[in-house]
């Protein structure tokens, strides 16, 4: 096979480039600006471009392939080529599909959580040597690629984004994949470029669920209003299955689950990660993975990349960066680490940076969302407003929205590291949120600087 990707230095893009390499198969591809993590990992096996831009000519007619990421658009010269040649053009999720029709897909969906599940499932898959095909959006510990495509493995673990697939399939992804398993974590609004109302949201999931297999199975969280309401709106033929947070006790800084009478010591925590874990305990469960085998390989799960990722860990301080953007997830991440470490004063620091979060009329949805902090700061960059297009924001704007009076806004990424290095950090955790990187601030020597 020779495959060509429009647009490679995507998160997935790259990654299923770097798995089809690694199949064997031949793989070229192009984009107009590539980052790290993706620039070194390309490198690395030989599929970094020789230079910067779109090249037409790197479109043939021996191509068997066209992979055509979200970021390219529809005026792409190398889109037009492929076009014009007849050649089959795949979204990256259509691609996956096709490369998995034959398989038990399970999907994970929801507006938070989906990664960790996903995570989790493919921990406990490897640990029980069950061999399985799988696609994730983040990095984790023991996997070189977060692809991987095979030609005799029975089962595809893929975690279900509703982002759309590409700027000529205006698809959510998650509803290209038709699961055999299907799993909603829960519904709050993102993505407000896409999905201007809540409604409109919410329908994409309401189709992802009725696209599973009428002999499939949806595991669903039942302490989601949609959610629920979208398993009531189901086929009877599929098996719906609800979850709640796992039973559990915090001692000391650690979390054990409860089984009957046995207790498991985890890595990871809060009340997010438990009800997670308990989708994941479901999906496995349907994959013929038993409780017992579930609970010994979950000890050893240790939390997907920036995911209440662990930074510097003293006697008395621990610093965690987190994914976490949208205001269900950093009201999730703050509770937890306060839960986690009640005695200790908790400093937050997240960053408005993607689109729907500098949105003046999306702004409003985090009133609340950092009330469990007690020290608050929300950064944001004026720049990276005029650069998406949207209203300016003030300071006081962005206070009024989380209805914190104490919350402190900053917009110089060197201002916000000079606060905290002067902060006194004996008994108190540091959490770092966002999507992005807070223009370049360096977590590790942040925590050089705030613990010596």
């Amino acid at each position: 096979m020779k495959v060509h990707f429009i647009a490679i230095g995507g998160s997935a893009m790259h990654n299923l480039a770097i798995a089809l390499h690694l199949k064997g198969e031949v793989v070229s591809g192009s984009d107009d600006e590539i980052f790290n993590p993706s620039k070194s990992r390309l490198q690395k096996y030989g599929l970094l471009p020789d230079k910067i831009g779109w090249d037409s000519t790197k479109i043939s007619a021996d191509l068997d392939a066209v992979i055509l990421g979200m970021h390219a658009r529809i005026d792409n010269p190398e889109l037009i080529k492929a076009k014009e040649l007849g050649l089959k053009i795949y979204s990256y999720p259509e691609y996956i599909f096709e490369r998995t029709k034959n398989k038990v897909r399970v999907v994970i969906g929801g507006s938070h959580g989906k990664t960790s599940i996903t995570s989790m499932i493919l921990h406990v898959l490897s640990h029980c040597n069950v061999d399985h095909d799988f696609m994730v959006g983040a990095q984790l510990d023991g996997f070189e690629c977060m692809v991987k495509l095979s030609e005799n493995t029975k089962i595809a673990i893929l975690e279900g984004d509703e982002y759309l697939s590409s700027p000529i399939d205006l698809r959510p992804k998650f509803h290209l994949y038709q699961p055999t398993i299907g799993l909603i974590s829960g519904i709050a609004w993102d993505h407000i470029n896409v999905f201007p109302t809540f409604d409109v949201y919410v329908d994409q999931f309401k189709i992802f669920a009725s696209q599973i297999n009428s002999s499939g199975s949806f595991i669903y969280f039942t302490g989601d209003e949609e959610v629920m309401s979208i398993k009531k709106s189901l086929n009877n033929c599929v098996n719906a299955i609800g979850y709640h947070t796992h039973d559990h006790v915090i001692e000391e800084g650690i979390t054990y689950l409860i089984d009957g009478k046995k207790r498991y010591p985890l890595q990871v925590f809060g009340q997010h990660n438990l009800q997670n874990l308990n989708g994941a305990l479901l999906v496995c469960k349907q994959l013929e993975i038993s409780d017992e085998q579930f609970y010994e390989a979950i000890q050893s799960f240790n939390g997907a990349s920036k995911r209440l990722e662990l930074v510097r860990k003293t006697e008395h301080s621990v610093m965690y960066k987190d994914f976490a953007h949208s205001p269900s997830k950093l009201k999730a991440t703050t509770e937890a680490v306060k839960k986690q470490f009640p005695e200790r004063q908790l400093v937050a620091c997240m960053e408005l940076h993607t689109f729907s979060s500098l949105n003046k009329t999306f702004l409003d949805q985090y009133k609340g969302a950092m009330d469990h902090a007690d020290i608050a700061y929300v950064y944001f960059n004026p720049d990276t407003i005029k650069h998406k297009r949207l209203q300016e924001l003030s300071p006081e704007q962005v206070q009024l929205s989380f209805g914190n009076d104490q919350l402190k806004v900053i917009t110089s990424s060197a201002e916000l590291v000079n606060q905290l290095q002067y902060l006194e950090w004996k008994e108190s955790n540091l959490l770092m949120m966002s999507s992005g990187n807070f223009d370049g601030i360096s977590f590790e020597s942040l925590a050089e600087k705030i613990y010596g």
